[in-house]
Order: C-alpha cells, then sequence, then structure tokens
C-alpha cells in the first residue's frame, strides 16, 4: 500500500508538472487534484481567459489520464455527449458509437453555456460511472472524472446549471485574476515557448492514480472529525439566509477531500484545518439562498464562512487543528 509520504511526494511532483504552464493558481490546482485523489468531479467558475482551461487540460496530461474536451454550445444535443445508435450498412444492425464522455478525463468547456437537458446527460456518468442510452447501460472506464468550466451566470448566453447538476461536483473553485508579478510570469512563459500550446509531461498513468485513490482511503478519520463535517452541514440547513442548505454528500464531501488533503501533506489523519479549508469550495455551490438574502447582496460562500466560525472544533482534536 502507498504511504501518506509516497502520496505527498508524488502530489508534489504532479503539482510543479502543473506549474510548468499553469501560473498563479497553485490553491485551486491543488484542491482539484484532491478531489480527483478522493474520486470526485471539479467545476471551474469564473471570468473567461483566466486560464480555467488550461489549469484543467494541465492537470489531465500529468495524470496520465485519456482526455477528451467538449466544448458545449446551446445547440448540443444530449447524445454528443453520452454517445449514439449509428446505422452500420455493412451488418444492417444498430451499433452504439461512444461518445467524448468514455474517456479517463473529459473537460466540460463552459458547461452552462448548453442547455440544461443536454447537462443532465452527464448526471448518470458522474454518480454511477455509467451511461444509459436508449435504454441500454454502458460502464464508463475507470478511473473516469469530469473537471467542468463554468461562466458566471450573469453572462451573456448561459444556462444556470440544476441544483441536482452542481450537487454532483465535489468542489466549485475560483481561480482569480493573478497577481502583476504571475500575470507578467504568463506573458514570459508563452515568450520563451515559441508557440501557444504549453505541454506538460505525464507524471503517472491511470492504473498509478488509481492505486493512490486507493491509499487515501486508508487514510484515519477520527469520529470526532465525521461529527465535525456533519455540524458545519447541519448548521448551513438552520442559517436565517439558507432557504435549502447542504445534504449529506456535503458532509461526505468535506470528509473525502479532507482525507485526500491530509495524504498530499503526509499525514495518515486528518485535521479540522483540513474542512476549514475546503468548507466553502464544497458547500457554498450546494446552498439555495432565500430571496432577501439575494437582494441584499449575501453569497453562499460567506454564509459557509459564518458558520464554519460558529461551529465548534472538535476538543479531542482541536490541538492538531
Amino acid at each position: 500500500m502507498t504511504s501518506p509520504a509516497e502520496i505527498a511526494d508524488t502530489g508534489a511532483r504532479i503539482l510543479a508538472a502543473v506549474r510548468t504552464a499553469v501560473v498563479g493558481m497553485d490553491d485551486p490546482v491543488e484542491i482539484a487534484l484532491a478531489s480527483i485523489l478522493a474520486g470526485g468531479h471539479v467545476l471551474f467558475e469564473d471570468v473567461p481567459g483566466l486560464g480555467k482551461t488550461l489549469a484543467a487540460r494541465s492537470l489531465a496530461s500529468a495524470l496520465g489520464l485519456s482526455f477528451r474536451r467538449l466544448q458545449c454550445t446551446p445547440d448540443m444535443l444530449p447524445g454528443d455527449v453520452t454517445g449514439s445508435y449509428v446505422y452500420a450498412p455493412d451488418s444492417g444492425d444498430f451499433v452504439f458509437r461512444p461518445g467524448p464522455i468514455f474517456t479517463g478525463l473529459l473537460l466540460a468547456d463552459e458547461i452552462n453555456r448548453t442547455t440544461p437537458k443536454t447537462q443532465s446527460a452527464m448526471l448518470e456518468a458522474m454518480a454511477e460511472r455509467q451511461v444509459t442510452v436508449e435504454g441500454n447501460s454502458f460502464t464508463l472506464p475507470a478511473p473516469f472524472h469530469v473537471i467542468a468550466t463554468s461562466n458566471p451566470i450573469e453572462y451573456e448566453g448561459t444556462y444556470a446549471l440544476p441544483e441536482a447538476q452542481l450537487d454532483r461536483f465535489m468542489v466549485r473553485l475560483s481561480v482569480g485574476y493573478p497577481s502583476a508579478e504571475g500575470e507578467a510570469h504568463i506573458l514570459e512563459n508563452r515568450v520563451s515557448r515559441r508557440q501557444e500550446a504549453a505541454d506538460v509531461a505525464s507524471v503517472i498513468d491511470a492504473a498509478q492514480l488509481i492505486s493512490l485513490q486507493q491509499a487515501v482511503e486508508a487514510i484515519h478519520v477520527d469520529p470526532d472529525i465525521s461529527r465535525y463535517c456533519v455540524e458545519i452541514v447541519r448548521a448551513t440547513r438552520t442559517a436565517p439566509t439558507v432557504e435549502v442548505g447542504a445534504s449529506p454528500r456535503g458532509s461526505l464531501g468535506l470528509l473525502l477531500l479532507g482525507r485526500a488533503l491530509a495524504a498530499l501533506d503526509g499525514r495518515d489523519f486528518v485535521r479540522p484545518d483540513d474542512i476549514k479549508r475546503i468548507a466553502v469550495p464544497v458547500l457554498a455551490h450546494r446552498l439555495t439562498l432565500t430571496p432577501q438574502a439575494w437582494a441584499q447582496g449575501a453569497s453562499a460562500s460567506d454564509v459557509v464562512r459564518s458558520v464554519v466560525a460558529q461551529v465548534a472544533v472538535p476538543p479531542t482534536v482541536g490541538a492538531l487543528g
């Protein structure tokens, strides 16, 4: 079994490879990597031009996964994602032609530019690692992960992701603008490589990723940490500005991602600080605020931060946090 120290070493090499192409996104990329080690899917949401697609592509390359990019558009149909049956003249039968979702890592670029009907074509795949077409189920390859990018809903030509779709993503990450130094570094990198494409070398392959994911499953979680995750999520359901709080999938997301972050840090146990660090990316997209809260300019991220500040850290593990 791979040890936490070996996971941390491999994770550091993966992140170093991604940094050769991606500048100023260390924290979001590390959380995205941890989400994949935890078996989850990732949603990058921010304004265009900040490198979300480059980060997803670079992470796929470093992980050595088969990679397909799906550019979402309003006229896209569910069959364009899952695949469909086509007529084969030589046999006279209809045969299934797999769609781009049959890959190790699917980049769903600008996922909220396609219609909810097409967005929903990914629901079964993200939850059960299979797709159903015309009553027949097809198993997806393992590992299978989705990294999606999304523009803010205020942008022209976007469709808000349904709550059920958002809930399938373990985390929603915001990239943010780079610092002045980081932006200058981006320009210098482009000049030095003398081409548009930024190639990232593979650090591991699919089989090694599965081994890492199995090792993360062995990370110890104190019962008090589990209850801490539950208390945070339950507090979102009673917050005055929240209409619908996070589901148990939110509690599970905190625990699983906290475990992966501990492994990337070389530890075989989870600390409260791991949970605090990921509370916003794991929970904010699972909350539905009241109309009054929206009118007052409140955000789901602010609600989660407030909840985390109010929930007591478990006393038996507080010293570790």
